[in-house]
């Protein structure tokens, strides 16, 4: 299956904020019930585990509602690990909750470097092409001290299937338009990790994760 760049609504804000509001808790879904929280929570948990840490700063980038880190911020509280959250998002329209965020451009990240333990993003690489992938990965490594995590799709003929299975289940017109487009441009695994090679990173690690979802570690040198 052929990667297609596709034109996502939620990119640009194109609709109402009550569809706009629906697509946001319908990824909220995604994550809960279809590998989101779950990847995320593996991959910080390889992060705390290799630098033997109990405390951790993390910058989530792209990060909409932050659902996905407010999430693993309360499990891992619950082994008293502290995780200290920043969200980044290019719209201040995209971030619902009183965490600290900040409005700025993925692929020149306004901090200055090792300014975090770990820097991620949910859902958010598929949306660059191949040259912006690696400059984001750049980026990412140089605000962090330790490493950088995608939790993303995978491109798959099977998953485009699921993608629209779901139409039922969506409560925006946006999620009916952006779900099968994101999976249309998505990366594969092979692919994902010829990128990251560019970056010059110490190591990676992409691993699958449940209803084609993957998810990278880039360590930082």
């Amino acid at each position: 299956m052929k990667r297609v760049p596709s034109h996502e609504l939620l990119d640009t804000d194109a609709g109402t904020p009550e569809e706009i509001s629906g697509t946001l808790t319908d990824l909220r879904m995604f994550n809960r019930w279809f590998g989101g929280t779950s990847c995320t929570t593996r991959l910080v948990d390889q992060v705390a585990r290799q630098t033997s840490s109990t405390s951790l700063s993390w910058l989530d980038v792209a990060a909409g509602a932050g659902y996905v880190p407010h999430f693993v911020r309360e499990r891992f509280a619950k082994r008293n690990v502290h995780l200290d959250i920043t969200l980044l998002d290019r719209a201040a329209s995209h971030i619902r909750n009183g965490t600290r965020a900040v409005v700025g451009d993925a692929l020149a990240l306004p901090f200055r470097d090792a300014t975090f333990d770990f820097v991620s993003s949910e859902l958010f690489v598929h949306h660059l092409a191949p040259d912006q992938v690696v400059q984001f990965a750049r980026e990412a490594l140089r605000v962090c001290r330790h490493a950088f995590v995608i939790n993303d799709l995978i491109r798959d003929p099977v998953h485009l299937a699921l993608a629209y299975a779901g139409f039922p289940l969506y409560q925006s017109r946006i999620t009916r338009n952006d779900a099968p487009a994101s999976v249309r441009q998505a990366y594969t695994v092979e692919e994902m990790r010829a990128m990251l090679r560019e970056t010059g990173a110490r190591s990676i690690e992409i691993n699958t994760c449940f209803l084609y979802r993957m998810g990278a570690i880039v360590w930082k040198k």
